[in-house]
């Protein structure tokens, strides 16, 4: 095993946020769990308990993240690791049926609080040569567009463009930033998806397939992301950069993201 990390895993109250936060401290990384709501720390272990701090707030509001990078910072250290796994699913409906606060909202924090937990702690990564930024996408980004789902799909395309322009910012500086698919996981995420798209009838009949089908399958087990994560922080993986990641043997088969990007422009 690698040589233990200061980790600050977001979402990390519930999920698979709590999955990859357990599954670092389980490998001796120092975890910061941060979530709107306390991680619960009934049933962890004592030396999970004694590497694993909560702290709760809101990253999509960028001055808790602000005053949470100075927190961290003065009572740990700089954060080497950074998972981004809050997220939102949001509203599943026709784009001028939605509601505006609810559709923004969804890209604050699916896109936006990822800008700004990376553009807090990356200098102190920059400043120790070496660090790992792991934004969780999904695969409804490379999907073809369709009705219903404009904010998810839309949060997760920025996501994924963000990664790849900090990708390009830090290359060959020690970090690295990726995103991954966790794979389909019957999480909360999951049964919000279905409460909306039974409450649809018709409407959100493809939707309610891919539920069922999950519940069917049993869904991708959240600790094939556990076990991803802990791939891309260990130095097997010093040279993946800028990439979309899959897990180990996903429900989905995976599809083409992008290439190694070629640069064709014409004034230089």
């Amino acid at each position: 095993m690698s040589a233990a990390k200061l980790a600050l895993v977001t979402g990390a109250s519930r999920g698979i946020g709590r999955q990859i936060a357990l599954g670092l401290a389980d490998q001796g990384h120092q975890v910061i769990a941060v979530s709107r709501s306390a991680l619960d720390t009934s049933a962890l272990s004592a030396s999970q308990k004694s590497i694993i701090t909560s702290i709760t707030g809101d990253v999509s509001d960028n001055s808790f993240v602000e005053k949470l990078e100075k927190q961290v910072s003065k009572e740990h250290g700089a954060v080497q690791i950074l998972v981004n796994a809050a997220g939102v699913f949001g509203p599943i409906d026709l784009i001028q049926n939605t509601d505006p606060g609810e559709w923004v909202r969804t890209i604050i924090i699916d896109a936006i609080a990822p800008y700004y937990t990376a553009r807090s702690f990356l200098p102190g990564m920059l400043k120790s040569k070496w660090g790992r930024i792991i934004n969780l996408t999904s695969a409804a980004s490379l999907h073809p567009p369709g009705p219903l789902n404009s904010a998810y799909g839309t949060s997760k395309a920025a996501l994924n463009q963000l990664t790849r322009h900090l990708a390009a910012e830090v290359a060959g500086s020690g970090v690295t930033a990726n995103v991954m698919h966790p794979g389909d996981v019957r999480s909360d995420m999951w049964g919000d998806i279905k409460a909306k798209a039974e409450a649809l009838g018709e409407v959100g009949k493809d939707y309610k397939a891919w539920v069922d089908w999950v519940d069917q399958t049993g869904g991708d087990d959240p600790k094939k992301a556990m076990d991803l994560v802990l791939k891309l922080v260990s130095s097997e993986s010093d040279s993946v950069n800028g990439r979309f990641c899959w897990i180990d043997q996903p429900l989905q088969a995976p599809i083409p993201s992008w290439e190694d990007p070629v640069d064709a422009r014409p004034w230089g």
